[in-house]
């Protein structure tokens, strides 16, 4: 970041390479919604270049990015809940990766292994639901941690909580996702 600040274009496109794939799934897990998703990580990236001098290098460049990220996903689901029709694009059920309400293509890619995909949709979806019955706090922390990587300590900074209460949160999700998910355990093993 300090080399993009001095004006060095390349050291912006490393950033997006090194950050676009984690920050893409973070935003994807908050919001549901892949094409969203892929609009909001490009603004993350917009705000980063219009911010880039109010970036002070006291807290790692990745806490900074996550809490842009963040902030974004917040805004998002603040409009998305005053819209009074569903979008296009929302999935339909509980699957974000699955059919939107303007799609009805049929998956011409088959996989090898009807079983196998039916099993690893099925759990899928039963560890969707898992997440969706944590509180908000608590899927955030495990979000940050689990598919951002972020550790402990920048992730109280993203949030604004303390260290402690971070790794409570996630110990709290880890154990409520441990249960709501431990009549699986066949399931998973099956698909290693």
């Amino acid at each position: 970041m300090a080399r993009y600040q001095r004006g060095d274009r390349d050291a912006f496109a490393n950033l997006v390479r090194r950050h676009k794939t984690k920050v893409y799934n973070f935003i994807l897990r908050h919001l549901r919604n892949p094409s969203t998703s892929e609009d909001i990580a490009q603004e993350v990236f917009l705000r980063v270049v219009q911010k880039a001098g109010d970036f002070k290098h006291e807290a790692r460049f990745t806490t900074w990015l996550y809490t842009i990220a963040r902030n974004l996903c917040i805004d998002t689901q603040r409009k998305q809940s005053l819209r009074k029709h569903p979008s296009l694009d929302q999935p339909l059920g509980d699957d974000p990766e699955g059919r939107t309400l303007g799609s009805n293509i049929e998956d011409r890619h088959p996989s090898s292994s009807v079983e196998r995909s039916f099993v690893s949709g099925q759990l899928a979806g039963y560890i969707m639901n898992a997440l969706d019955t944590l509180p908000p706090d608590q899927r955030e922390v495990f979000f940050l941690r689990e598919i951002a990587n972020l550790p402990f300590k920048e992730i109280a900074e993203v949030t604004a909580t303390g260290e402690n209460t971070v790794k409570s949160r996630m110990r709290y999700a880890l154990e409520r996702l441990q249960g709501a998910l431990s009549e699986f355990e066949d399931y998973a093993r099956e698909l290693k």
